[in-house]
């Protein structure tokens, strides 16, 4: 029954069952390894002829839950945890590429996704094609190939907010047999499953909403199960025999994708969730549903007072009827756009920073998207490794200002940001 339950029942109640006896929250298995007195047992675990547990570097009981629960949360067949949200990007870019591939990315993405794609990956010999969000289909198309991979989107875009076009990206992808990636980190699966319009595997970072507290630093990734592997040319990797497991043929499986990421990369990078994280992500979790109704309620109260605020120059945020994501954000998050929001204040960088030491209740910090309310200044700080060309790619203006709105009172945020609006 839990399969078909609402959003806000999976949150509570998805990824464990306890028998009798056991305890009803999923206990933390601290334990590097696992013991078996069956020598075949674990001679199938290693060949993976059965599913359990043998060394925590590729899957651990507690992470399993958090998997599970994630994985239900956004309708894919299963979920994969990792060290944080940057690994799981790595990870999934890893399983898909090798040296001569290409990948096609929106440029409104978070920073370290873009250093990622721009800096990184062209190491392996992966190249980064850089598209903007908006841009017609028919420019984007240009930039996919016989050697692409995959296309890669935000599904709000941080701290551009721009609301995806799905429909848009998914039929390219679909029209050249591509997977499509979405990080579904700003959003989460209460507002918006990218598997239900069209993506293949969704990614995130588990340390902003999923978990809520900023305490478990975490990432997932979630496969759908749907896409075609088998017998494809755009992916030879999942159709040659993988030596390292005997001769197995990851098409062959029924999940393809989460089979090779966690058999080969997990393996091999070691990079997955520690089973306290997940205990942790697991216990924020519960009341995701409820945290990101109210995130949303306080984010559109606040961007209607920063909207009429005459020190502010513009905002971005997709709930207000006046954001040119408007119609898009009714389209695919109809129960709001969570609790992130930028905005350009009247000025520089210095009157930025002037308004941002004067809060007294929002905090200045590298993080978003817990129950705390938070700015930042991307352009000097997330982004600053980025050119100036570069940030006018991912929508970083010199004025912006990031805010992360949390669940404190509506009211109280408002006069905190009026009173440090004064010094600006």
């Amino acid at each position: 029954m839990k399969d078909s339950c609402k959003i806000d029942t999976l949150c509570v109640q998805a990824g464990w069952k306890p028998e009798t006896g056991e305890s009803r929250i999923p206990p933390i298995v601290q334990s590097t390894t696992f013991f078996y007195g069956d020598s075949q047992a674990m001679a199938d675990l290693f060949d993976l002829k059965r599913d359990g547990f043998f060394y925590s570097r590729l899957a651990n009981p507690t992470v399993d839950v958090l998997e599970k629960k994630v994985a239900a949360l956004e309708g894919g067949v299963c979920g994969i945890g990792c060290a944080s949200g940057m690994s799981a990007i790595l990870l999934t870019a890893m399983t898909l590429c090798e040296a001569g591939d290409n990948i096609v990315t929106a440029s409104e993405i978070y920073g370290g996704s873009f250093n990622l794609f721009s800096t990184t990956l062209p190491k392996f010999g992966i190249e980064a094609r850089f598209f903007d969000a908006e841009a017609p289909a028919e420019e984007i198309e240009k930039l996919i190939d016989d050697k692409t991979k995959f296309v890669f989107a935000e599904t709000v875009a941080n701290p551009a907010i721009v609301v995806l076009d799905f429909d848009k990206i998914s039929a390219l992808c679909k029209k050249h047999g591509v997977l499509f990636i979405v990080d579904n980190t700003l959003a989460t699966p209460v507002l918006c499953r990218p598997l239900d319009f069209g993506a293949d595997i969704v990614v995130h970072s588990t340390s902003k909403y999923m978990d809520g507290h900023a305490a478990a630093l975490g990432g997932m990734i979630v496969d759908g199960g749907k896409f075609a592997f088998k017998n494809n040319k755009r992916y030879p990797a999942f159709n040659v025999p993988d030596e390292s497991y005997h001769g197995l043929v990851y098409a062959d499986l029924p999940v393809a994708f989460g089979t090779k990421c966690r058999a080969q990369m997990m393996r091999d990078t070691g990079a997955i969730m520690s089973p306290q994280n997940a205990f942790l992500t697991i216990l924020g979790s519960d009341t995701l549903a409820l945290r990101m109704e109210r995130h949303c309620r306080n984010a559109e109260k606040i961007a209607a007072f920063l909207e009429k605020h005459p020190k502010i120059e513009w905002v971005h945020y997709a709930s207000l009827p006046s954001d040119k994501h408007h119609a898009l954000a009714q389209k695919y998050l109809p129960r709001g756009t969570g609790g992130m929001m930028s905005f350009g204040i009247r000025g520089d960088a210095k009157a930025c920073a002037r308004f941002m030491e004067h809060l007294q209740i929002a905090t200045q910090e590298t993080h978003v998207a817990d129950v705390r309310s938070c700015v930042l200044h991307p352009a000097s700080t997330t982004h600053r490794q980025l050119t100036d060309e570069q940030l006018v790619q991912a929508g970083i203006a010199p004025n912006l200002v990031r805010l992360s709105v949390g669940i404190e009172d509506a009211d109280d945020l408002i006069a905190d940001l009026a009173q440090a609006l004064e010094h600006v």
